[in-house]
């Protein structure tokens, strides 16, 4: 039986949604091992002059604890 634990991370890009919750894989694998999914719970961004300016995502990680 496997025991996993889910962390919630906040991550951002300037180029895409898929590419903050991309980062906030990587940055959360540098610190923790094991995981094994992903779900993005939120998106949101900031707006300059009409444009999206950077991409936010709220994410939740799962990993198994051993």
């Amino acid at each position: 039986m496997s025991v996993l634990k889910v962390i919630e991370i906040l991550a951002s890009s300037e180029k895409s949604w898929e590419d903050a919750a991309q980062n906030a894989v990587t940055e959360a694998s540098k610190s923790v091992k094991n995981i094994r999914s992903v779900y993005v719970h939120e998106q949101s961004g900031t707006v300059n002059h009409g444009k999206i300016e950077q991409y936010r995502v709220n994410v939740k990680i799962t990993f198994e604890v051993k």
